[in-house]
């Protein structure tokens, strides 16, 4: 019996959408990972991208548990000396809860070129409106 190994070409991707709303924002990104990475599908291969793409529609939704709200941080460095910014999670969910979701997702990720093109089949948007009907994107519940 030889081992399955999925070729580039012949990959099918579905367009999956995913509902975020009440959902804790790691259960949620660990889950979305695990569709971009295609580790859902029996012909799953580390070395290929396999993945579908994936919606994620009302991030403004997304839950933080216990005190994450007020006490993690966000933080960006510039690369220059004093270029430290740090806001705290209450002012980015409610500022721009779509990068939230897209990083925490991101990180989840492998940190090479194969985590790169998975992470740029992930949209994320605020609400429930999307541009994406011409792809016919099926709806899926995850089991958080």
């Amino acid at each position: 019996m030889k081992t399955f190994m999925a070729k580039p070409q012949e990959v099918e991707r579905k367009w999956l959408i995913v509902d975020a709303s009440g959902k804790p924002l790691g259960r949620l990104a660990s889950e979305v990972a695990k569709l971009l990475r295609g580790k859902h599908k029996p012909t799953y291969t580390p070395h290929v991208d396999t993945g579908d793409h994936v919606i994620v529609l009302n991030a403004e939704k997304v839950v933080l548990t216990g005190k994450k709200l007020e006490q993690k941080m966000f933080r960006h460095y510039s690369g220059y000396p004093g270029g430290m910014k740090e806001i705290k999670y209450k002012h980015f969910m409610a500022t721009r809860p779509e990068r939230a979701v897209e990083l925490a997702i991101k990180g989840m990720l492998p940190k090479n070129s194969l985590g790169r093109a998975m992470y740029r089949k992930l949209k994320v948007y605020k609400g429930t409106e999307h541009e994406h009907q011409a792809q016919k994107p099926e709806a899926i519940e995850l089991d958080i």
